[in-house]
């Protein structure tokens, strides 16, 4: 794979992307779990925060683990009629921010809602100092969940849709005010053809099994 100097986004020092791509940590194609509905899910590789108990500790690094196209990532997700939405976590979403909201606009034209988890607080991405593109795919989202995962201010509650007390859910569409109904103690497990079991969930993480 190959692409012009001048087709890279810099997502972290001597880590390169082909424009059009993106570097994820892993994928599913259905989840009742990761938000309202049935609805992909798309970890973002990269994150320099390395938080206490992070339920994916593998996506930290920036090394390139997966790129995938952005338009055949679009068509994967929705090949899938029984999807509703999509939901980027990670990770850091917000670190490929202007890719994923490329992919956002694709989905959202198709009728497919999105959501994203970011380390980042909705007032440091609305900041001057957000990283790039951040503005771009919050216009695109429905819902935030913000805010790092902190051990201290853990909630494992059946009601609560949030990880942590410091974390706060932001609905930009009306029309999910009344679907934020999914726990934050949920995991759901994923067996792929191979034998292998993918675990994931807001107190479980996206962990491979054979």
């Amino acid at each position: 794979m190959t692409a012009a100097l001048n087709e890279l986004v810099i997502i972290s020092p001597m880590k390169e992307i082909p424009n059009g791509y993106l570097n994820i940590m892993g994928y599913v194609d259905k989840s009742e779990v990761n938000g309202p509905g049935r609805r992909a899910v798309v970890w973002m590789q990269g994150c320099p925060r390395h938080c206490s108990s992070c339920f994916n500790p593998q996506s930290w690094s920036f090394e390139v683990n997966k790129l995938v196209a952005i338009d055949d990532l679009a068509e994967d997700i929705l090949r899938n009629s029984e999807n509703t939405g999509v939901t980027f976590s990670g990770g850091e979403p917000f670190l490929q921010a202007k890719s994923l909201a490329i992919l956002a606009r694709k989905l959202k034209a198709r009728g497919l809602n999105v959501m994203s988890f970011s380390g980042f607080t909705l007032q440091e991405l609305q900041s001057e100092s957000a990283p790039p593109g951040s503005r771009e795919l919050l216009g695109e989202l429905d819902i935030l969940i913000d805010g790092p995962f902190v051990d201290s201010l853990a909630i494992n509650s059946p009601t609560s849709p949030v990880s942590s007390r410091n974390q706060k859910v932001y609905v930009f569409n009306p029309e999910f005010n009344d679907k934020i109904t999914w726990a934050s103690d949920q995991i759901e497990v994923h067996i792929l053809k191979d034998g292998a079991r993918i675990v994931t969930g807001y107190q479980g993480s996206l962990e491979l099994f054979k």
